[in-house]
């Protein structure tokens, strides 16, 4: 590892997780005494139980490590000394080529070992976000300790709230205009949605749609995680407006030199324009999910709703990934910049700017 990267790694290790970074070195720290740590992992094995997982946009010279085209990896760094993290990491891309063979030579664990499965369904979330992440996870029957998702309790009830606001006219329309049973009919249909749980109103409406159970099941998975994403975006606008604005005048200690002076002024400038963009292209994303929405409740139109359920996977990797790169930057900068921290080094902001740029660009794009 380079001295720059060994820093990252630092910086890794000292910050909460967000929505790009699983931070299970720092869960260990503060859990690890605890019997939900000991007794519910998620993994079994202890290195891995202790890594940090990243959710990194590949560079032009990693694409090849894999089969197919991606933009995104998940990649599983385990410090090579965990009370040193100078010494650097060893690391390993999920479903990269040799991904097995290397994960039985490094990190000793077995193709057939369950951790290699809760690896594979990581990687298949956009995010790391903790709703999301405990949602995949349920849905599996893997039944990790709340220690691992970073979500209130008041944070989940209010984006409950949200959702069955968003959903109650397709309840509605569902029962067909009966309120028989007030809102505890719609409670309970509602709650039939948000649980994935199979029932005979949820195989009506997969069956209204033409969608096969597999389809129906994954479509609905995705739905909700758009509703989730378009409760953050709403949630986040003042802390994103904030972080902007911080962004353009947080000023590092220490000596700078030219380069340094120039790389931060364009660093300003850049990142307060790619997080602007980045909050277009979420909205813009959503409005596939709005049109179809509308289209069913308004118009009784359900072949647009359809359509979208059948591309939900897709949108719903697309959308995880422009607004994941957003949370991990207004999450980050809220824990490395509260009102206690100390002030950036040149060389530390630096890393978070580049850091910052990487996550909102698209690979494509130059860096």
């Amino acid at each position: 590892m380079s001295d720059r990267a060994v820093r990252n790694l630092e910086n890794l290790e000292r910050s909460a997780s967000t929505a790009r970074v699983l931070n299970l070195h720092q869960i260990a720290k503060a859990h690890r005494h605890t019997p939900d740590w000991s007794e519910r992992p998620l993994f079994k094995t202890t290195e891995l139980n202790t890594c940090l997982v990243v959710k990194h946009r590949l560079r032009r010279n990693e694409v090849d490590m894999f089969r197919g085209r991606r933009q995104v990896g998940t990649k599983i760094i385990i410090p090579i000394d965990g009370h040193d993290l100078k010494t650097g990491g060893r690391y390993v891309f999920v479903d990269q080529i040799n991904f097995e063979q290397t994960l039985m030579e490094v990190f000793g664990v077995p193709a057939s070992h369950s951790d290699v499965k809760t690896l594979r369904l990581i990687d298949k979330l956009p995010s790391l976000d903790p709703f999301l992440l405990r949602e995949q996870l349920s849905q599996a029957g893997i039944d990790a300790a709340p220690c691992y998702f970073a979500l209130s309790e008041a944070d989940l009830q209010k984006m409950l709230h949200f959702v069955k606001g968003e959903i109650t006219p397709l309840v509605e329309l569902s029962l067909g205009g009966a309120t028989a049973g007030g809102n505890s009919s719609i409670e309970r249909m509602a709650a039939k949605i948000l649980s994935n749980a199979p029932g005979d109103r949820m195989d009506a409406l997969g069956q209204t749609l033409r969608l096969n159970p597999e389809q129906y099941q994954e479509g609905v998975f995705c739905w909700k995680g758009f509703l989730y994403f378009k409760w953050c975006l709403g949630s986040m606008t003042k802390d994103i407006a904030l972080v902007a604005e911080k962004v353009a005048t947080v000023k590092p200690v220490g000596p700078m030199d030219t380069a340094a002076r120039e790389y931060i002024a364009r660093g300003r400038e850049v990142l307060r324009t790619l997080i602007g963009r980045a909050c277009v292209d979420c909205r813009s994303t959503l409005k596939f999910y709005d049109a179809a929405y509308a289209g069913l409740i308004q118009d009784g139109n359900p072949v647009g709703f359809r359509d979208f359920l059948l591309e939900a996977p897709a949108l719903f990797a697309r959308l995880g990934d422009q607004l994941g790169a957003i949370q991990h930057i207004v999450s980050f900068w809220n824990y490395r910049f509260s009102p206690r921290a100390a002030a950036p080094g040149v060389d530390e902001l630096m890393d978070i700017f580049m850091d910052f740029e990487v996550s909102l660009r698209g690979r494509d794009e130059e860096i």
